[in-house]
Formats: structure tokens, sequence, C-alpha cells
């Protein structure tokens, strides 16, 4: 992913995140759409909880790993963890994946069932098919609040108790989060990474008032920058609006970072004698090092690089240049500006004919002679 802009618009774990990117050689920016209230100091939590102590649930649902943890550190700073554990030892504990179910595990309790597609659709129709009419069922969220978990169990007939562990808020800086929904409609941007979907629908909201959200869905659908989200649950903002995303396998962090890597692994690469070359939106790498390209330079770099073994006339990579000067002249002068910041060993003149990559020949296998 060597020079690979990747936007990041999650605030929670976005530091692992991005360092993981990083590593595999990506630039990243960071742009939380939301903010989030930390749960020691959310007292709807402290209270919700207070009530299950008083009236212990019948049923538990656990919806997130981190979510359970900071409902349990919460409790433990408000004085109530042991009490809230022992109270849901005697419940029925049912989790939405293996992440929630390790949770659970990590606090002495045990999963009664476990949803394996990690959807709530799941859990609804595993209890409603037991009944729980007359049951009163604990609901541990995540962010976005109340989903249909609660209302499909009140409808049946169950008395929800819904906590929230930790709660979305507005952007901490809108205008960052409106400034990178500009820049990546301007092609400065290869990838969006989505971890939630409050998040992705919140960074489609900002693109909505800055007025570029058709520009970045024909962006995202011509394939020009890439979305990337966590799971379907994520994805499904996007795929409202006509983007349709690349989703990992599995919900996990390290399965969207292998995913993005997969995808960007496919872009060609040219072999020069300046080195291995490949071309990005917003920029180029050149033997591991991103070139510093204006945007005429870039552009004439992505048509070399897409006619490797061509000969292009000044005609040709005029073209290609930005605005709409047919002046010769220009060409001339954005090929020297390209061989000044990426080095004379790149692009080769082929007199009265016009321009090439310089390209790494394979060595030639010595001749077998025979007698």
């Amino acid at each position: 992913m060597a020079g690979c802009v990747v936007l990041v618009t999650a605030e929670r774990r976005s530091g692992e995140l991005g360092a993981a990117l990083e590593r595999r050689g990506a630039v990243i920016r960071h742009a939380p759409s939301l903010s989030m209230v930390p749960h020691q100091d959310d007292a709807e939590l402290v209270r919700g909880t207070r009530d299950l102590l008083t009236t212990p649930p019948d049923v538990v649902v656990v919806t997130t790993g981190i979510g359970f943890r900071g409902w349990i550190e919460a409790a433990d700073a408000a004085g109530v963890a042991d009490d809230l554990v022992a109270v849901l030892g005697g419940a029925r504990i049912v989790a939405r994946g293996p992440k929630a179910r390790g949770a659970i595990q990590a606090a002495g309790l045990q999963a009664d069932w476990v949803a394996e597609s990690e959807t709530s659709a799941e859990i609804v129709e595993a209890l409603l098919d037991d009944g729980v009419d007359g049951l009163r069922i604990a609901v541990q969220h995540h962010g976005a609040g109340s989903t249909d978990l609660d209302e499909a169990f009140s409808a049946a007939g169950a008395d929800v108790v819904s906590l929230v562990v930790y709660r979305w808020g507005p952007p901490r800086d809108p205008e960052a989060v409106a400034a990178s929904t500009r820049a990546t409609a301007a092609g400065e941007v290869d990838a969006v990474v989505f971890t939630s979907a409050p998040g992705a629908a919140a960074w489609l909201d900002s693109a909505r008032e800055t007025g570029v959200l058709p520009e970045l869905v024909e962006r995202f659908r011509t394939g020009c920058a890439v979305a990337a989200a966590v799971g379907p649950v994520t994805a499904q903002p996007l795929r409202d609006v006509g983007i349709e995303p690349i989703v990992p396998d599995r919900g996990r962090l390290g399965s969207l970072v292998r995913t993005l890597v997969g995808h960007f692994g496919g872009t060609r690469t040219v072999e020069t004698v300046a080195g291995s070359l490949v071309v990005r939106r917003g920029h180029a790498v050149l033997g591991g090092r991103v070139l510093p390209l204006s945007p005429s330079g870039l552009e004439v770099l992505r048509l070399l690089a897409d006619h490797p073994r061509e000969v292009l006339t000044r005609a040709r990579v005029l073209e290609a240049l930005p605005g709409e000067s047919r002046d010769p002249h220009a060409a001339e002068v954005a090929v020297a500006r390209l061989r000044e910041a990426a080095g004379r060993g790149l692009v080769r003149t082929v007199v009265k004919r016009g321009y090439r990559l310089d390209l790494a020949e394979p060595t030639p296998t010595q001749e077998s002679t025979h007698a």
C-alpha cells in the first residue's frame, strides 16, 4: 500500500487501525465523523445498571465485546462490579458473535448461546422462537443506542432494559470531516475506512451538507476511490446511497486491514530502471518513495504507466494534462518537471517521436551452445 492515502473516519481504535495501515506503507489521514462519550462519564448507564441490580434480568444480550468490557468497567467505577457480575451470572446470557463471548468469559461468566452470524437478526429470531413474553431482557448496545432488538422484544411482550455503554456525539472537528469529504471528492484520497454504521452515516451527511455527495458516489462507483467497511451493518449506509464498499469475511479490524492490502496489492506495478513504479489516484510511488508530483506531472506519469511500452507523442501527453491548453510546449514543460521530481532515469525521450518509460528489461539467459 506504499503511498496509498487512506482516510480513517473512526475515533475508537483509530490509532491502532492507522498504525496497522502505516506499517504497510499507507499515508493516513484522520477525520473522525463522530465522537464518543466514555462509559465512565455516562450517568444513564450507571442508573440502568443499578436498576438491574434491584430487579435482575432473565436474559442478557451482549452485542459487542468492547461494550461489555466497558459496562463492567463503568460498574467497577461505580463500586457495583461484583454485584453486576453476580446478577448476570443468574441470567441467560446471549452473545452476538465470538468477540462478545470472549468478553463475557473474561468477566468470569459463560455465554449460553452465541449468534455465529454476528447479527442482531439472528438473536431476535432465536429468542422469539423460544418466547420472551413476560421476561425481563437487558440489552447492551453499542454507540448507536436502541436498535431493532428492543422493539422486537418489547413487541413480543418482554420488559426491555436498554443499556448504551458508549454514546455517539457530534464530531470534535466538523470542519475536518467536511474537508475530508471534499478531499475525497477531489481525488486526493485512495480509500476511506468505516468501522461503524453511525460513523458512515455521519460522514455521508457531512458530504451531503458540503455539497459533494454526488461527486463522492461517482468516485466510488467508478473505482477512483474505494470504501472499506468492517462489516455488513457498517456497509449499509454506504449501500443506501449507491456506494458498494469492500467488506472482509470477518468483522475484525485485522481482517479489514488484510482486505485493503489485498485490494491495493492488485495495483499494477511497472518495473523501470529507476525502480518499481505504482501510480495511484492521488500520487505515485517509485522504488518505495512517494514522488512530489504536481497534478500535471501525476497525469503524465499515469499516461506513461498505462502504456509502458509505447512511445507517446507530445499531442497525447498534452491531452492528459489538466486544463484546456493546446500549446505543445506545455507537454514539454510537464515532462521536464516530472523528470525533476522523479529523477532523469525514469522517462526516456525518443527523438522526433515522443516519450516513454525507461523500462527495466529482464536479464537474458545465457543460450546453450551445441557442438
